[in-house]
């Protein structure tokens, strides 16, 4: 694991981009056109809530990987602008888009890059969202800068992302044996042993992908400050979780937690222009 802070990530941004269109096609068929348990369960549902989308309003879907999450917008009614830094994951989100019949704008777009995103428009888009994105950013705080023109006045901006408590670079999920009354069960938990500091690790986020990728793990006050510099205040939170095992899971699954949530998903708002 590397410690350092976080605006020093940015010399892993182009090999991040490579391990993602290395990842991208392999990614794509194994999460499908509508995403897997996680973010059908948890991911979704929280930024549909948080968004409270209006339909017919134009949204800037950010870190987008195969769309999974911009046809849902499209089809609630959105006009819907999507980007991501991986061509590979631009190509796969377009062709699934085209077997819907929706229409998204797609554009290639590496969210770190301030300029590229300014290009898109100021003051073009109602609403914002990276769904599990953040994590994967070498910074952010270009994002929030470019976000704080990109929307109208009064915009939000949704994201979610590993919990940071509970599910980052400084965490390990135990499970212990306990005898209940005469019955053996397993109790699951979450030991931590670092979270303040901006630490860079790779990992897995589905096993089995080709290559791991690095998770830049931010403390929820880090990730908060940078929107709040940007003109953001907070609005929304939540902390979704599972409300019950998921059949035949794996030992270690997220499922298995009902009370310890694996991602953090909030909304910022834009303060309006006096």
């Amino acid at each position: 694991m590397i410690e350092m802070q976080a605006e020093d990530f940015s010399g892993f941004t182009a090999e991040t981009q490579a391990i993602w269109d290395q990842n991208a096609a392999w990614w794509d068929d194994i999460v499908g056109s509508e995403g897997n348990l996680f973010h059908r369960a948890l991911v979704g549902p929280a930024a549909e809530r948080l968004l409270s989308l209006q339909p017919g309003e134009r949204v800037l879907d950010i870190a987008c990987g195969n769309g999974q999450f911009a046809r849902r917008l499209a089809e609630l009614g959105a006009e819907v602008v999507a980007c991501d830094f991986s061509e590979v994951f631009i190509e796969r989100a377009r062709a699934r888009t085209v077997e819907k019949g929706l229409r998204i704008d797609y554009r290639v777009i590496d969210a770190t890059a301030e300029a590229q995103l300014l290009a898109l428009g100021r003051q073009r888009f109602d609403a914002a969202v990276c769904n599990m994105g953040l994590m994967d950013m070498t910074t952010i705080d270009p994002l929030l800068a470019a976000l704080s023109q990109l929307l109208k006045g009064g915009g939000r901006f949704v994201f979610s992302l590993s919990h940071p408590c509970f599910n980052s670079n400084g965490s390990t999920i135990v499970g212990e044996q306990e005898d209940r009354e005469g019955e053996l069960v397993t109790a699951y938990a979450i030991k931590v042993s670092a979270y303040k500091r901006a630490t860079a690790k790779k990992g897995l986020g589905i096993r089995g992908q080709p290559a791991a990728h690095y998770y830049f793990h931010r403390s929820i006050s880090d990730l908060l400050a940078a929107g709040f510099r940007a003109g953001f205040v907070l609005d929304g939170l939540e902390e979704p979780v599972f409300e019950q095992p998921e059949a035949n899971s794996r030992p270690f699954s997220w499922s298995n937690f009902q009370d310890i949530p694996p991602l953090l998903a909030a909304r910022l708002r834009l303060l309006k222009s006096a």
